[in-house]
């Protein structure tokens, strides 16, 4: 029902920044909590970031917090990650999600809760 289109990866060196964009299917999307998870090659997919339906709240790993912001814009249906201070270990493809389950204060962290999924944008960092 909603189709999710990442956008905004390449290759940048450590303590650079990149933008991530994921462009949603229609204005419904705004009904849709959204997440941005990552998975490296070898490695379990891992969240990174979440934000309420309204932007209200947010959420971020420990290993992000300080460094990525998440935002949205659904009058774009647009949902965004900033990422600053860029690390090696935060190299991987970067996926957009989105769920309209409750109880996302408990749930924003699992990927098994999103039932639309992105493509992916694949994020380098380099050393």
């Amino acid at each position: 029902q909603v189709q999710l289109v990442e956008s905004g990866g390449g290759l940048v060196q450590a303590g650079g920044s990149l933008r991530l964009s994921c462009a949603a299917s229609g204005r419904t999307f705004s009904n849709y909590n959204a997440g941005w998870f990552r998975q490296a090659p070898g490695k379990e997919r891992e969240f990174v970031a979440a934000i309420t339906w309204n932007g209200g709240s947010t959420y971020y790993a420990d290993s992000v917090k300080g460094r990525f912001t998440i935002s949205r814009d659904n009058a774009k249906n647009m949902v965004y990650l900033q990422m600053n201070s860029l690390k090696p270990e935060d190299t991987a493809v970067y996926y957009c999600a989105g769920s309209i389950s409750g109880y996302f204060s408990r749930t924003y962290y699992s990927a098994g809760k999103y039932p639309y999924w992105g493509q992916g944008t694949q994020v380098t960092v380099s050393s």
